[in-house]
């Protein structure tokens, strides 16, 4: 509130200068830029996208074209708003133009945060390695330079790591961004981020008790500062809770009361009705295709999964299994299929015994079967597995080049991985030529197929 006086006082104080927006010069429009930059950086704060994108355009229209630090951050601002709104496509634009910008300007902290904004969009699109490439590499450069923002990063790697199941990892990271956002209380919903995620964490460690006290505070959260929008998270993940409980009653009330599809489903799935969570499915599928949604579609492909192996529809069950591990195997998803509980482990048994993604359906078995001992799994993080061909190469790879032959194998161009790695484009460039000579191939295919050979990824 007293910052939005100020800059009322401020362009009160331009008004009366100048009556009419023609006259002004080109500083003192610069300056009008700047409060509505400030506005717009307030707007994020308060998660309102309307406002964000009010703010940012009006700050780019008086902002003078060489003043690249306020321009970057509002085109930042932009990217956080478009996704808020759900327009992935959008919010990847502004966050690259931003990262852009940051760069030419010289600016040390921005560009780190338009790399945050990037980060979260390939966490929605599934691509968690490369989004965990991402947030490993600012870390320590975000804890130096601007550690009111390494919470993001840590909330960022903790539901990376939460879905690669390495629980233990996740909690730690979650605790320090939670402690982050306790400290910088300016900034609320970083704080329901953490209780949210945590929340997730004591449920998928059987502890129902712990999740919904941290539920319910995360929830007075949203509530207190007006992120309605995150009402349906907070409900979506009590459902979970109800249905671990066996309250169906409470679970259905609340399902039907918000407009939360794949929560619908589960409860609709634990009623023994299959073929109404089946058309609810369908259906929204085709919202999260038409969108683009990556990270809600798979979800909708793994829950279709169960509802027809609970039909007794198995034929279908394996052939939307199939689709969702194929999705789902290049980057490790594992916390993914254990939320969905015994139908998911009986159906997983039935891949396993026509032979389909063999390997990676043996990992999740284990995953299922250490949840019912309460042994921590092997990590999943990449890189983790030892190399048990390498010796036969000549000349081994080193140890960037075994970086880079990862990131070639998750399909980035050669763009990204200068940006993932603040490398340069010929420094980049040869790299590779070292990898396709040591690895006697001359094409990325080649040397991705001839490294999962060579036990190399």
């Amino acid at each position: 509130k007293g910052v939005e006086e100020k800059l009322e006082a401020a362009e009160a104080a331009l008004a009366a200068l100048f009556p009419s927006t023609g006259s002004l010069d080109s500083t003192t429009r610069d300056f009008i830029g700047k409060i509505a930059a400030i506005r717009s950086n307030l707007a994020v704060a308060q998660q309102n996208a309307e406002a964000i994108l009010v703010q940012a355009h009006r700050a780019l229209e008086f902002l003078l074209p060489d003043n690249l630090a306020y321009r970057s951050s509002v085109t930042r601002d932009m990217g956080f708003a478009y996704n808020l709104q759900g327009n992935r496509t959008e919010a990847r634009r502004s966050f690259a133009e931003a990262l852009s910008i940051s760069k030419v300007s010289g600016d040390v902290v921005e560009p780190l945060l338009s790399i945050i904004g990037l980060a979260q969009i390939y966490e929605l699109e599934n691509q968690l390695y490369l989004a965990d490439e991402y947030y490993q590499r600012i870390l320590p450069k975000i804890s130096d330079y601007s550690i009111l923002n390494a919470g993001v990063v840590y909330i960022g790697m903790a539901r990376i790591h939460f879905q690669w199941n390495n629980l233990d990892t996740a909690e730690k990271f979650v605790e320090k961004s939670l402690q982050l956002a306790q400290q910088f209380s300016q900034i609320p919903h970083r704080l329901f981020t953490s209780e949210l995620l945590l929340a997730h964490l004591k449920l998928a460690r059987g502890d129902l008790g712990s999740s919904s006290a941290i539920l319910s505070q995360a929830e007075q959260v949203a509530r207190q500062y007006n992120f309605p929008h995150r009402i349906p998270n907070v409900i979506s993940a009590r459902v979970m809770i109800l249905l671990r409980q066996g309250d169906l009653a409470i679970a259905d009330q609340l399902t039907l009361q918000h407009d939360i599809p794949i929560s619908r489903a589960r409860v609709l799935l634990a009623q023994g009705n299959p073929s109404a969570a089946l058309s609810l499915l369908e259906s929204f599928r085709k919202q999260m295709e038409v969108k683009n949604w990556q990270d809600e579609r798979l979800k909708t492909i793994v829950l279709q999964a169960v509802a027809f192996h609970l039909s007794g529809d198995n034929n279908k069950a394996l052939e939307c299994l199939s689709e969702a591990l194929a999705l789902a195997e290049p980057n490790g998803f594992i916390r993914l299929f254990l939320d969905e509980g015994a139908l998911m482990a009986e159906l997983l048994s039935i891949a396993a015994s026509h032979g389909l993604h063999r390997d990676y359906v043996t990992k999740l078995l284990t995953a299922f079967e250490s949840e019912t001992t309460g042994k921590q799994p092997q990590s999943s993080i990449p890189g983790s597995r030892p190399s048990l061909l390498e010796s036969t190469l000549v000349e081994p790879l080193s140890p960037r080049e075994l970086e880079i032959l990862h990131l070639l194998a998750k399909g980035l161009s050669n763009q990204q991985i200068c940006q993932c790695l603040y490398l340069a484009l010929d420094t980049v460039k040869g790299h590779n030529r070292r990898i396709f000579d040591k690895l006697n191939v001359k094409s990325r295919s080649e040397a991705v197929a001839c490294a999962r050979e060579l036990g190399l990824l």
